[in-house]
């Protein structure tokens, strides 16, 4: 007989999680997300795992909380006080801090900051800040974020539902199949502003009503979990530290559609998000969260996993949908919406992963206050993966509406070793290279639009003064080449025909009228192209093309490459003044290339530069030249 769940469990379940999130010892929880581990949280587990039968802690494992440029990270909670964050973890140094920790001492060295915001209070215990530990909306990095999405990453055991059920998981799926009507919810939803995080901005509750308004005996939700921007990892990311509300999210979109099924469309390459996932689906279903009559109502609900193959055109919905199918991931046309005719041929209500962790948060909080964050047309926050040149690189989420230059200075601390910022690139791949004089535009879903660019699924590539944006647009043509599904002749021929004219100009080949043949095909492509991978792949040439003309035209005509990036355009020449003859820059070299002896200035055989660099990274006089 299958589990039917009430009210008075949730209670219950509440109360254990408080229990476990604030113990009555000392805990320690490690945040083993893809990127802690990749930077030895594992190993720091491992060791701790083997210490934790003294008994004098208890041991549990989190998310990501952001901040990855710090990880390994280690979470301290001690009974009466706040929750203490430390970075830059080893295995040595949680060996000599443990012996503090089990005594309820949280000494300052490596201390990040104290979990003391609203949003992290324990309702058990008067909290007492240990003194010389920095507070959590102290610290830059977090200080202007606002976590809806991410509320719970990092904080929580994403394997534990009692810890999710006590920060308020699966109550609003327990008001809404209690008395809320599916058309309200969808009101909320649309009241709400929120638009689909995954790329294009779609109104969400447009897109649920009119699948809620098609005709069909089975309708569908799908999540879509195939990230596969370079940089990206914020589905993966929530899904590694907070599955639970994914799941409760899916649950409400079920039941405001009227789906009984839904399925999470996850890339194979997430290994630790996809048993997450996988784990947290199986512990929803045991308890009654998913399967028949969830709390008793006459409302069913379950979710199926669905690994893609890493192929990139199948975060287009057409293609994923295919792909579920078991058919090539190609799209379609859309002459009817997937809303009508989706997967199956059935009505079907796609959105990704932070779209999906919204709704509980937005069906509770209401819609009207959900629309208070934000801009007027760009309701509530963003979730951004921040890398490439930058101080901290992270995750980060963001009120909609603030600026580029605040999150790039304000939030991610500027760009190292004092460089300039010469662009932002947004979007993803198929996305535009904001340059740094527009960078005080807010982040908007329209406003990106009208420099070029697009929110996208929200990776930023952050580029300092030494990068070359002709060798930009072309590195993400070749990404999209390779990932076009080759269906249309526009994409399958267009991004191949534009690339082959960047690889000529960043060769040193471009010809006079290459650039205007450049914009003609990729208005045709921009155009004529099947999906959305097609008509937004020339974006990063088209952007660039926009802000950095004087760039393309000195690889042209001058042959040179401004930043020094494009090999077969710059030279290496050693200043016979400044060389010390030290020999470091002749003994490093891998071709052979250098001459010179003791006293005696080097010099480079041009001959025999094969132009990597070397000599230029280890000379510590400035006496090795890029021109």
């Amino acid at each position: 007989m299958d589990k039917i769940i009430k009210k008075k469990d949730l209670d219950a379940f509440k109360e254990k999680g408080n229990r476990l999130l604030f113990a009555d010892s000392v805990k320690i929880a490690v945040q083993a997300g893809t990127c802690g581990i990749a930077s030895g949280a594992q190993e720091i587990f491992d060791f701790l795992s083997g210490q934790v039968s003294s008994g004098k802690f208890v041991l549990s494992r989190t998310g990501c909380i952001g901040l990855c440029k710090r990880e390994p990270m280690v979470n301290v909670s001690v009974p009466g006080s706040v929750t203490v964050v430390y970075a830059d973890m080893t295995k040595k140094l949680t060996e000599e801090l443990l012996k503090s920790w089990i005594k309820g001492e949280t000494p300052v060295k490596n201390s990040l900051m104290t979990l003391d915001d609203a949003l992290y209070a324990n309702p058990l215990k008067d909290l007492k800040l240990p003194s010389g530990h920095a507070k959590y909306r102290d610290i830059p990095f977090y200080k202007k974020q606002e976590k809806i999405a991410l509320r719970n990453s990092g904080f929580i055991n994403p394997h534990n539902l009692s810890e999710y059920i006590a920060r308020g998981g699966f109550y609003t799926l327990f008001d809404v199949l209690n008395g809320q009507d599916s058309d309200k919810i969808i009101d909320e939803i649309e009241t709400s502003g929120l638009r689909g995080r995954g790329g294009g901005g779609f109104p969400t509750g447009r897109k649920w009503r009119s699948c809620r308004n098609a005709k069909g005996d089975k309708k569908y939700v799908i999540c879509n979990a195939d990230e596969g921007d370079p940089g990206a990892y914020m589905d993966r990311t929530v899904l590694e530290g907070d599955p639970f509300s994914v799941i409760e999210g899916l649950a409400i979109g079920g039941y405001a559609i009227g789906a009984n099924e839904g399925y999470v469309y996850v890339r194979a390459e997430y290994p630790l998000a996809v048993e997450t996932l996988k784990q947290a689906i199986e512990t929803a279903r045991n308890h009654g969260l998913l399967g028949k009559n969830i709390f008793g109502t006459d409302f069913s609900f379950d979710i199926r996993i669905n690994r893609g193959g890493g192929a990139f055109v199948c975060g287009e919905s057409t293609a994923l949908m295919a792909s579920i199918e078991g058919n090539v991931g190609e799209p379609r046309t859309k002459h009817i919406h997937t809303v009508e005719s989706g997967l199956w041929e059935k009505p079907t209500t796609l959105n990704n992963v932070e779209t999906w962790a919204n709704v509980p948060a937005v069906v509770n909080m209401g819609g009207s206050e959900f629309r208070k964050i934000g801009t007027k047309g760009s309701a509530g926050t963003k979730v951004f993966s921040v890398v490439g040149d930058i101080v901290n690189s992270g995750l980060v989420e963001v009120p909609m509406g603030m600026t580029l230059k605040e999150l790039v200075f304000g939030v991610g601390g500027g760009i190292p070793g004092n460089r300039k910022l010469k662009a932002v690139q947004s979007g993803g791949p198929s996305g535009g290279c904001i340059p740094a004089d527009k960078a005080d535009i807010p982040i908007d879903f329209d406003e990106l639009v009208k420099v070029g660019s697009m929110m996208g699924s929200g990776g930023l590539i952050i580029m300092d003064e030494d990068t070359c944006m002709v060798d930009v647009a072309r590195y993400f043509l070749s990404f999209l080449v390779d990932e076009s599904c080759g269906k249309c002749t526009p994409c399958r021929e267009g991004t191949y025909q534009l690339k082959q004219i960047l690889d000529r100009i960043t060769r040193g080949e471009g010809k006079p009228g290459d650039l205007e043949l450049i914009e003609e095909i990729a208005q045709v492509t921009k155009d004529c192209s099947l999906c959305a991978l097609g008509k937004s792949a020339p974006n990063p040439i088209l952007s660039t093309l926009t802000y950095f003309r004087d760039e393309y035209k000195a690889h042209i005509e001058k042959k040179k490459c401004p930043a020094g990036v494009c090999k077969a355009l710059i030279t290496y020449t050693i200043i016979p003044e400044a060389c010390t003859a030290c020999g470091k820059c002749l003994k490093s070299c891998p071709a052979s290339a250098i001459e010179g002896g003791k006293k005696v200035a080097h010099r480079i055989i041009p001959e025999k530069c094969t132009k990597c660099g070397i000599c230029f990274d280890v000379c510590a006089f400035d006496a090795v030249k890029k021109v």
